[in-house]
């Protein structure tokens, strides 16, 4: 009973609840209709200037720098030099113990010593061996002059044996005589050739002491040289940037000489190294000039040049990268070798130009490529454009009134990472261009704590 009155006396409350609700259920409809459609984010075509750079990580490094090692093994006995210590060429860095190559080189002076008195004994001994051969050729001498009397002797005693004035026993001892004194001849000159003999071989054994001489004299120089490498001096002037040796540690080199200190030449005159990707390296000129910046100086932009590309790539990952040179001067020495540079080296400029951004070259719908490519078609975008991209052809998509979208082929030049010059292309200045794409639709789809869904991008 009570319902009905209420209901009678709230008639008009109830129909207009009843039309609003319809009013609603008609608007919504109505937007979910209209949520299919796609909706897009921008940007505008812009004018000015451009300049194009390669961005590369590097670290300082001195001008020259040289490893002092040391040639022999010993025990350090002092150290005359420390880090940031400035040396010049000569200056004693380190002292080895140096005692067992002073026994060394009092050894081999002995050795050579010796080998010098044998050469002299050598020689006294060849000035007696010419005394004696003198010797036995002036016996020599007398013996023949001797057989050659005996042999007239014994033939004036054989014709007058014959004549019967002297004994047959007198003939025989004259001959016997001539044949002695012939023996005697033959004898004392094998005497000769014997001493002749002897010379020689003293000759020779006194060529060899005087090789010997030269083998100790070279073995007493290599004694005298490995001391002096006991101590360890600076070849160049410059800055000690490394000390790998204490006092008491024994220096062992016996394959390779140990590093056992760093000298930069000059911090005044430093290089970049700088790790520049294979495909930047085309556009990279010896002598463009170059900034950097370190972590030490976050404020501050130092400048340097280029000056050259090293042939030799290094292979991380499969990323292959090229040390470009940069040099630059440190007048008060702020930067240290060793630091990370953040290095900016110009490859192009381009001057009051239309600049495309870089997200808009990206951008790609998000719709199957034969949907793609009958839009291409109906636009007459060439083929380099689509894909290819050569001669620096691509593709943006212009925004059109009503949400329309049109492909647009453009020719690029030179960028820098954010906009593109564009050298050929119906674009200008303020023309709006998609940079991505969204829908409601999308929206539902994803995390409520995602972001938007945007289409595909090259």
């Amino acid at each position: 009973m009570l319902s009905r009155e209420y209901l009678q006396s709230h008639r008009k409350l109830i129909v207009l609840v009843g039309i609003g609700l319809v009013v609603l259920l008609t608007v919504g409809m109505v937007m979910r209709a209209r949520s299919g459609e796609a909706r897009y984010l921008t940007t505008t075509v812009q004018h000015g200037d451009i300049t194009a750079v390669v961005q590369a990580t590097g670290t300082i490094n001195p001008l020259t720098t040289v490893p002092v090692g040391s040639y022999v093994s010993g025990t350090v006995q002092y150290i005359f030099a420390d880090f940031n210590s400035r040396v010049h060429a000569g200056q004693v860095l380190a002292q080895l113990d140096p005692a067992i190559y002073e026994a060394q080189v009092i050894q081999a002076r002995g050795n050579l010593a010796n080998a010098q008195a044998n050469v002299q004994n050598l020689q006294a001994s060849i000035q007696a061996m010419k005394a004696v051969i003198q010797t036995n050729e002036a016996n020599v001498v007398r013996l023949k002059a001797a057989a050659d009397y005996a042999r007239v002797n014994a033939q004036r005693i054989a014709d007058l044996s014959k004549q019967g004035i002297l004994a047959q026993d007198q003939n025989d001892l004259t001959r016997s005589n001539f044949q002695q004194a012939e023996a005697q001849v033959r004898a004392a000159e094998a005497a000769v050739n014997q001493s002749q003999a002897q010379l020689d071989q003293t000759r020779a054994q006194a060529q060899q002491a005087r090789a010997q001489v030269e083998v100790q004299t070279g073995v007493l120089k290599q004694a005298e040289t490995n001391l002096s490498y006991t101590t360890i001096v600076s070849p160049i002037d410059g800055t000690v940037v490394a000390r790998n040796i204490t006092v008491g540690q024994s220096v062992a080199a016996s394959l390779q000489a140990p590093n056992v200190f760093t000298i930069a030449q000059d911090l005044k005159r430093m290089q970049v190294y700088a790790a520049t990707d294979e495909s930047d390296t085309g556009n990279i000129k010896v002598g463009a000039e170059a900034t950097f910046q370190v972590d030490a100086f976050p404020t501050e932009t130092f400048t340097g040049r280029v000056s050259a590309i090293r042939l030799n790539a290094t292979m991380i990952q499969n990323v292959v990268t090229y040390n470009t040179i940069i040099d630059f001067e440190n007048p008060h020495e702020k930067l240290l070798p060793g630091e990370t540079a953040y290095v900016t080296i110009p490859t192009g400029h381009a001057t009051d130009c239309v600049k495309v951004p870089n997200t808009a070259l990206r951008f790609k719908p998000d719709m199957s490529r034969t949907q793609l490519e009958d839009i291409y078609d109906r636009y007459n975008v060439p083929a380099r454009a689509r894909g290819t991209h050569l001669g620096g052809w691509q593709v943006v998509w212009k925004l059109m009134p009503g949400n329309k979208t049109v492909p647009v082929p453009a020719k690029v030049g030179i960028t820098d990472y954010n906009f593109t010059q564009l050298l050929e292309g119906d674009l200008k200045q303020g023309d709006t261009l998609v940079t991505g794409q969204q829908t409601t639709q999308q929206s539902e789809q994803q995390s409520p704590f995602g972001g938007p869904r945007f289409g595909r991008r090259r």
